[in-house]
């Protein structure tokens, strides 16, 4: 599959997720309500985050494992130029690490705008983010057209998030 095919999937699965899950997920699945004060709705979205992170975490022991079994990689990146799979497994942590800081903000900065069952595309996003770390990592060894769908699918995830964003504050919410 070509990047401009696997990344118009990515796309389409992300608007098809996030239209479903935010008609058809149950009012009361997340617990969320219209009377949830600022700090309720920023705990819901640090709740929420805890499995972006767990990824993160995932990405550095990965690269730890990788290295401790190396003798090639062990003495560390300072050392010398990293082995083909360390290179992957690093490539993989730093930018999962970027888009990270990138969809952690951005669900923030929703926490901060939505209200009641507005916030179930948090976790949605998260679970969009998620996904596409996973398919990212799996096809980055694959070159660009194996980690495109991954890349599209995480992007998505966070520009959605800075375009409602922008829009709420745009609208004065």
């Amino acid at each position: 599959m070509g990047i401009i095919r696997a990344s118009a999937l990515a796309l389409a699965l992300a608007a098809a997720s996030l239209g479903a899950g935010y008609v058809w997920l149950p009012p009361g699945l997340f617990e969320l309500n219209p009377a949830m004060d600022f700090g309720e709705r920023i705990a819901f979205a640090l709740k929420a985050d805890i499995l972006v992170f767990i990824w993160l975490a995932g990405c550095v022991g990965a690269v730890s494992r990788g290295r401790f079994y190396s003798p090639t990689d062990i003495e560390g990146s300072a050392f010398g130029p990293p082995s083909r799979a360390i290179a992957v497994r690093a490539a993989v942590l730093q930018n999962s690490l970027e888009q990270t800081v990138l969809a952690f903000g951005g669900h923030l900065i929703l926490a901060a705008l939505l209200r009641g069952l507005e916030l179930t595309l948090i976790p949605l996003l998260v679970a969009l983010f998620l996904v596409g770390r996973v398919a990212f990592a799996f096809g980055y060894a694959k070159g660009a057209s194996g980690r495109a769908f991954g890349m599209a699918l995480t992007a998505a995830s966070i520009i959605v998030s800075y375009g409602l964003a922008v829009g709420l504050v745009v609208v004065g919410r």
